[in-house]
């Protein structure tokens, strides 16, 4: 009876420390934590947080509307899990006015966009998040972001804005299929998410319309005009997903993983950009007195 009540009270103590371990465990995913797992994940991540920033839009024919948002989330949770961060919830206010002429595409307002990813940037802040390292996801916010972050030198911000801009290109890996344009639902971004969703992967549509490059604006190349996309991809879509493979995908989710980290650990180490800003606020405030 002795040995039979010490092995239950072992086993209790056993699972009792399990619990414990798991509970101290923290979520990366802001949405998860409790109020007080919040401060203390914020602490261990010594004030660092990612802001994956997707769009809703089509994806081909084949490809689920959140396709960005949700390859950019799995991307950045998976760095977390590797170099902890605070990761905020789904994000998806950016750039996307080249398709509003497709279902599903949620398109906001040029203010609302970057007054919304101001106020959003200002309250993580002040909830601790004095790094935030925005992840992007979506091609049509590559002048939105660095916009965003040179925009924050108009008025002092006791916070950092770094943004990575994308996925790093890297040699090596399973060779490509295809050989034509492959910018929007075509053969990368279709293994991409064979891995990150592959239940949401409808591979047998991926044929059901072209993704071929219509080339219907004659400019050159360095005369830029808004409508340029819908003129070469009407159909929102570039390239052939049909030829993908997750291998491929993987390749390419494990390079672009891996420079999140290296991003995070980069932006944990800086102690200049703050300093540095703070420095340039005082300065602007009296340009006449900056020496010549």
């Amino acid at each position: 009876m002795i040995r039979k009540f010490a092995q239950l009270a072992f086993t209790a103590l056993v699972l009792c420390a399990v619990g414990a371990n798991a509970q101290s465990k923290l979520s990366p995913k802001w949405e998860e934590l409790t109020a007080a797992d919040f401060r203390d994940a914020i602490s261990q991540s010594k004030g660092v947080c990612i802001l994956p920033f997707g769009i809703l839009e089509k994806h081909g024919p084949h490809l689920p509307l959140g396709t960005d948002l949700l390859n950019v989330r799995y991307a950045s949770l998976h760095a977390a899990a590797t170099e902890f961060a605070v990761v905020f919830p789904e994000y998806y206010f950016g750039q996307i006015f080249e398709a509003k002429h497709e279902p599903g595409t949620i398109a906001y307002s040029r203010d609302l966009q970057l007054k919304l990813l101001q106020e959003t940037t200002d309250e993580m802040a002040r909830n601790g998040c004095k790094k935030i390292l925005i992840v992007n996801g979506h091609g049509g916010n590559e002048s939105l972001i660095p916009y965003f972050a040179q925009s924050q030198m108009d008025k002092p911000h006791d916070y950092v804005v770094y943004a990575l801009m994308g996925e790093r290109s890297r040699p090596g890996g399973p060779a490509k299929k295809s050989t034509g344009v492959d910018y929007h639902a075509g053969e990368n971004e279709t293994a991409n998410t064979m891995v990150s969703h592959p239940e949401l992967v409808h591979i047998d549509r991926a044929k059901q319309e072209s993704g071929a490059d219509q080339a219907r604006i004659k400019l050159p190349e360095d005369v830029y005009t808004g409508i340029w996309w819908y003129g070469r991809f009407p159909n929102h879509y570039s390239g052939d997903g049909s030829v993908a493979r997750a291998e491929l995908g993987q390749w390419n989710l494990d390079g672009w993983v891996a420079s999140i980290v290296e991003a995070l650990r980069a932006v944990k180490a800086d102690d200049a950009s703050l300093r540095l800003q703070n420095e340039f606020y005082e300065k602007a405030k009296h340009p006449l007195d900056t020496k010549q």
